[in-house]
């Protein structure tokens, strides 16, 4: 897999670190887990939308294109994450939030990302819940063109194949780096939501044949619709590196027992979750993706899913910034 015949700018902070959490798997009484930090990417507070960004930026760009248009929920770290990449290559960015759980709260729609995506320089426009976000975004492209600009679209959460490149450089960066620890990584896990990410690990690691199984906890959608989703980017992922027929539909696998109430809305599991991993490993997640990935990891772990003898690695997507939109979860676990 030859990454470099892509066009590719460089927006963030690679190879991001993976660590052990040698507190958090002696709590719970192992498997050994580890952590692959693309909170760490460097773009706006980070986050892993940055790898995605660097390719589509660059496709944005070898288009003539002045102006990117992105949508996302209100707390989105991918619109954080393109109103950034934009701001960094002198581009203009306009930023559509589709309010998908209904919360009006100071906190939820202006702190956060919010806060950050306006002094980025991205204007924002809201959305109810179930908005047509794609043909509101063709809306505003069209009155860009109107006015003599030149708008690029990046679909929410920059999952199209182009974007879920960045997620094969990933796993090729991922294997490398267990090769020269000697990690023998058993299992990766991650939080799944628009399917770039998984999509481009699945990709990228059967690409290599590295043997690595990935399981995407899910953050929204039911199971079938979730690995149907994933296993078809994947696949016209795969279609783009030439290598199709690469990724079996038996290696898209997605738990989504841990969405709770919907996208976006709290659970006590996700609460825990962060609340170990802070006071475990002085790592923070976040509540929508990363806090619900981890709390299905633990959960699993539980239940015995996992050998005690094996090497998991959780891949930490990001946006810590969210926690300020969420506040008022936490009131109840602040230490005295």
């Amino acid at each position: 897999m030859h990454l470099a015949r892509f066009p590719r700018v460089r927006l963030g902070h690679m190879h991001t670190p993976l660590e052990a959490m040698p507190n958090l798997s002696k709590l719970l009484g192992g498997p050994n887990l580890f952590i692959k930090r693309d909170d760490c990417t460097g773009l706006a507070s980070g986050g892993n939308k940055t790898r995605k960004l660097e390719f589509l930026m660059a496709d944005a760009l070898a288009k003539g294109a002045d102006t990117v248009i992105t949508q996302g929920a209100v707390q989105s770290n991918h619109a954080r994450q393109t109103a950034a990449a934009a701001a960094k290559l002198g581009m203009k960015c306009r930023i559509l939030l589709e309010n998908r759980t209904g919360s009006n709260s100071v906190d939820y729609c202006n702190s956060g990302n919010v806060l950050l995506d306006h002094i980025l320089g991205a204007p924002t426009q809201m959305y109810p819940g179930g908005a047509d976000m794609n043909a509101a975004m063709a809306e505003v492209a069209d009155e860009i063109s109107a006015s003599g600009g030149k708008p690029y679209i990046i679909v929410g959460g920059g999952s199209n194949a182009i974007g879920a490149l960045g997620y094969v450089n990933c796993a090729i960066e991922l294997v490398a780096q267990a090769n020269d620890m000697g990690l023998n990584i058993h299992h990766l896990v991650h939080a799944t939501g628009s399917a770039g990410t998984q999509a481009g690990l699945v990709a990228g690691l059967e690409g290599c044949r590295s043997l690595v199984p990935v399981l995407g906890i899910g953050v929204r959608a039911a199971r079938p619709q979730q690995e149907e989703s994933v296993y078809k980017l994947a696949c016209a992922t795969a279609d783009l590196l030439g290598i199709p027929g690469s990724v079996a539909r038996e290696k898209v696998v997605a738990n989504t027992d841990y969405v709770g109430p919907g996208y976006g809305m709290p659970t006590d599991a996700m609460i825990e979750a962060i609340n170990l991993a802070a006071r475990y490993e002085g790592i923070l997640l976040d509540p929508v993706y990363s806090g619900k990935g981890m709390a299905g990891l633990i959960d699993l772990i539980r239940k015995g899913h996992f050998k005690k003898s094996e090497n998991i690695v959780f891949l930490h997507t990001g946006g810590n910034v969210g926690l300020f939109g969420y506040n008022s979860l936490f009131d109840a676990t602040r230490p005295n």
